[in-house]
């Protein structure tokens, strides 16, 4: 089986550098998929309260130790705190709802997913649950540098991950830099830029794969590895599973790092822009309309 390195994160708690990811993993099938994902030899699962499927990321977690391919102990477990539940009391309950659905009586690593809302009261329960051995690491996501040194400096337990937009076309330098100061772990979603950009026939990823028999997307998952980046491609497809997991045989040299960093571009839009206000009027809805409603309904 193939052996993923880990980062040993700001608490000394390790975690893999290359895990599977399920957003968009329809919940019915997910705990399928993620039960496939261990067998390859994927240790990392990255899921969250917003994407619907935490069930299922728990019931293949649990099919997989009954089926003797790995034990809870070898599994890392990443979620995320939704915008809606961005108070100290909601986070708090939602911790513990996020502990059922999983089916686990701790979480490896707990994140806020956005820096909206009253993310330091969210924040504040997530230290309580690590303090109590709920969360053996707890982070944040899509923190841009001045909300990440805002946490990192004032939180009583400094963030151990910031997971954001990271790819070949924005590979977050500066921000990296920041994170490696702060001694902050910098995990990248959508390694793939979600396929835009014609990313898996890249010219210049396609040419540094020649020289070792890779892919280009195998050759943007190692030179983000070796960059220090933790990476969580996400898909359904064994076959895709397995190539995805197939980059821990080669080293890209300095010239293929240099070709690779020649791929950043400033100008490619971001994924999810978040300061664009209706990004942001369009994630601040579950808890606008939650409000609205009494706050009545948890995630």
């Amino acid at each position: 089986m193939t052996t993923i390195p880990v980062i040993t994160l700001n608490n000394s708690v390790q975690m893999p550098m290359l895990g599977y990811g399920v957003f968009q993993t329809p919940p019915e099938q997910t705990a399928e998929h993620v039960r496939t994902a261990l067998e390859v030899g994927y240790r990392l699962l990255d899921t969250a309260q917003a994407y619907g499927n935490e069930e299922g990321v728990g019931a293949g977690v649990m099919q997989a130790i009954a089926d003797g391919v790995t034990s809870r102990e070898e599994v890392f477990i990443t979620s995320k705190i939704w915008v809606s539940n961005m108070s100290y009391e909601r986070a708090k309950i939602s911790i513990d709802e996020s502990l059922r659905r999983l089916g686990t009586d701790y979480i490896d690593l707990m994140l806020l997913h956005q820096a909206m809302g009253d993310y330091p009261g969210a924040y504040r329960a997530m230290e309580e649950a690590y303090q109590a051995g709920k969360l053996r690491a707890i982070g944040v996501s899509n923190f841009y540098p001045e909300r990440l040194v805002d946490v990192a400096l004032l939180a009583e337990v400094p963030p151990a991950v910031n997971q954001v937009e990271t790819h070949p076309f924005r590979q977050q330098a500066e921000a990296h830099g920041l994170m490696q100061d702060l001694g902050v772990a910098h995990e990248a979603w959508a390694p793939f830029a979600e396929g835009q950009n014609n990313i898996f026939a890249n010219p210049v990823l396609a040419r540094i794969g020649q020289k070792y028999g890779k892919t280009p997307g195998q050759v943007a998952l190692r030179a983000l590895i070796q960059k220090d980046v933790i990476v969580i491609p996400k898909t359904v497809r064994r076959e895709r599973m397995e190539e995805n997991i197939d980059v821990m045989d080669f080293m890209l040299d300095a010239e293929d790092l240099a070709a690779f960093e020649t791929l950043n571009d400033p100008s490619f839009p971001r994924i999810f822009d978040h300061y664009d206000p209706e990004i942001v009027r369009w994630l601040l809805g579950d808890l606008v309309k939650d409000q609205q409603l009494g706050g009545s309904t948890l995630y």
